[in-house]
């Protein structure tokens, strides 16, 4: 029935998401605004402190290695990538004009800008997760 497909789509669901990881974590500062009344008084210049999870997902060790990734590589690339955000309005970032910087937004900028210094380095996911604070986060995953 109904319910019988459900739970075999979560069991597909957990068993994609098995495997080895490894986890980094750093943290940001930035000030952004968003446009839209659905943001209320967010649509002013307010100022956000994340912090960064970032995690490499592999259903394999690398060879000989017996590791996901290089540890330093993955805590060198995840501060090179915040940096560039690090202390900064997103509002006059170029790159951001006419997009609201949501949390969301940030995590799949965030997963492109490591993907693409992963790219030939690591085969597997890669998870972001921002954290605003200890009540909320926001997270975007993909395979590379």
């Amino acid at each position: 029935g109904e319910l019988g497909e459900r739970v075999r789509e979560e069991v597909v669901t957990r068993q994609d998401i098995m495997g080895y990881s490894l986890g980094v974590r750093d943290s940001f500062m930035i000030a952004h605004s968003f446009k839209g009344s659905e943001f209320g008084p967010a649509q002013g210049l307010h100022g956000a402190t994340y912090t960064v999870d970032c995690e490499f997902i592999s259903d394999e060790l690398a060879e000989r290695l017996n590791w996901v990734v290089d540890i330093g590589d993955a805590l060198s690339v995840l501060n090179e990538v915040l940096q560039q955000y690090n202390y900064k309005n997103l509002d006059e970032l170029e790159q951001f004009q006419g997009q609201n910087t949501t949390t969301e937004f940030m995590c799949k900028q965030i997963h492109s800008d490591i993907a693409q210094k992963f790219t030939g380095k690591f085969s597997g996911s890669i998870k972001i997760t921002l954290h605003e604070s200890h009540k909320a986060w926001a997270s975007y995953s993909a395979t590379l």
